[in-house]
């Protein structure tokens, strides 16, 4: 999978770069605000997740691999797509959105082109628990090198991104409601809690 990628911006609109990699040009989704944080002809590095369709093949981009990590959580959430996805990320930082489930602020989220009342409180109900906010100071293994692993080690299983994150999340749902710390946990122990939690 594409994750990462450093290069010159030969194109850019609102929504699309295109990046030049080793003389390769790689076309990528953008949000408008990251488009606004992009200058053609300098050199950047972009956090990247592949979104594989029967017929196409696309590249979702990011400056901040934390935006990355959220656009990616969201595709978890029932009925909410790549594009949906983007458009959330596009409208509400990580903070942003993590301060507004946790508040349960509807209105906040219904804001986000694309998601009207039913879809915001889904997503609430979905993501309660999920998401930290940088100001509450609260280690969380759902950003962590350890979920990578177990991302890495599901996939490897034959998992998709999508059901492997589904997994990981009811995984850390289940521990936080148990009143159990994942950090205490071994990746070994982790893995095996997420292949149950895959199963059901």
């Amino acid at each position: 999978m594409i994750s990462l990628l450093t290069g010159t911006v030969r194109s850019l609109t609102t929504d699309k770069v295109v990046l030049e990699v080793g003389g390769v040009g790689y076309a990528v989704s953008i949000t408008p605000r990251t488009s606004a944080q992009i200058v053609i002809g300098s050199a950047i590095t972009i956090s990247t997740t592949l979104v594989v369709r029967e017929d196409s093949l696309t590249l979702f981009g990011f400056l901040d691999a934390k935006e990355r990590e959220l656009y990616e959580t969201l595709q978890t959430v029932t009925g909410i797509g790549p594009k949906v996805a983007l458009a959330i990320t596009g409208a509400l930082s990580p903070d942003e959105l993590a301060r507004a489930v946790a508040a349960e602020d509807i209105g906040a989220i219904e804001k986000v082109p694309g998601i009207g009342r039913k879809g915001a409180q889904r997503l609430i109900l979905e993501l309660k628990g999920k998401l930290v906010s940088d100001n509450a100071n609260i280690p969380s293994v759902a950003h962590s090198a350890v979920r990578d692993q177990l991302l890495a080690a599901l996939t490897g299983l034959g998992f998709s991104a999508k059901e492997s994150d589904i997994a990981i999340n009811g995984t850390l749902t289940h521990l936080a409601e148990a009143g159990e710390d994942p950090a205490k946990l071994s990746v070994a122990e982790l893995l095996k809690l997420s292949l149950q939690s895959g199963k059901r």
